[in-house]
C-alpha cells in the first residue's frame, strides 16, 4: 500500500490492518479521493460538498486523531462516504456522523456494508457501543429502515432538533467482542 508512506496515513495503518477481513472495496480515505468524495456528498444530499474540506482536515493533519474516515470505491471511483468518531467523555462509545452513497450507486448493498466496515474497525479499537444519528425527514426512510434491518435499535428521538418539525432519531447498537 503506497500511502501509507504519507505522513498523514501512519497513524492510520490499524484502520487499514482490517482490510484482509473486509471487503476489498472499502478502505481508508486518501488525499487523492477528495475530489470524487466531494461527488459522493452532493449527489447523495449528505451534506454540501464545499464543507468535506474542513470536515477533514483533522484526520490529514492532526497525527493525534481519532477521526475514522473511510470509503467504497467501484472502479477506482469513491462511491461513498463514511466518518466516525469516538463520543468525547466516553468509554467505548462511536459515532457515526456521516456514511452517504452517491445517488446511482445506491440501493446495492454499499451502505450495508460500509456499516459493517466501521463496526469492525471499532471493535478494533475496543469500541462498545455505536450510534449513528438521522433524521425524520421522509428522505430519510432508507436510512432508518437499513438502520433497523442491520441490528440498530432506535433509542432517542430528539423533537424538532434538525429544524422546526424535524427530528434527531438517534439508533444504537451493543458491539459485542470477537476476535478478528
Amino acid at each position: 500500500m503506497l500511502y501509507l508512506k504519507c505522513k498523514c496515513f501512519l497513524f492510520h495503518a490499524d484502520v487499514l490492518i482490517l482490510q484482509k477481513y473486509m471487503n476489498d472495496n472499502i478502505r481508508a480515505v486518501i488525499p487523492t479521493d477528495i475530489k470524487g468524495l466531494k461527488k459522493v456528498a452532493d449527489s447523495s444530499g449528505l451534506f454540501p460538498s464545499e464543507y468535506l474540506d474542513d470536515m477533514i482536515s483533522d484526520y490529514f493533519n492532526n497525527a493525534e486523531t481519532q477521526d475514522i474516515w473511510f470509503t467504497y470505491i467501484d472502479d477506482g471511483t469513491p462511491v461513498a462516504i463514511g466518518y466516525c468518531a469516538p463520543e468525547k467523555f466516553t468509554d467505548g462509545t462511536y459515532n457515526v456522523l456521516a456514511i452517504g452513497v452517491s445517488q446511482d450507486s445506491q440501493r446495492k448493498g454499499i451502505a450495508s456494508k460500509m456499516m459493517q466496515y466501521i463496526e469492525q474497525v471499532v471493535k478494533h479499537k475496543d469500541g462498545r457501543i455505536l450510534i449513528v444519528e438521522t433524521s425524520t425527514d421522509d428522505a430519510q426512510i432508507g436510512a432508518r429502515q437499513l438502520y433497523k434491518h442491520i441490528g440498530y435499535t432506535q433509542e432517542a428521538v430528539i423533537r424538532d432538533f434538525w429544524k422546526e418539525g424535524e427530528d434527531k432519531i438517534v439508533f444504537w447498537k451493543k458491539l459485542l467482542n470477537s476476535s478478528f
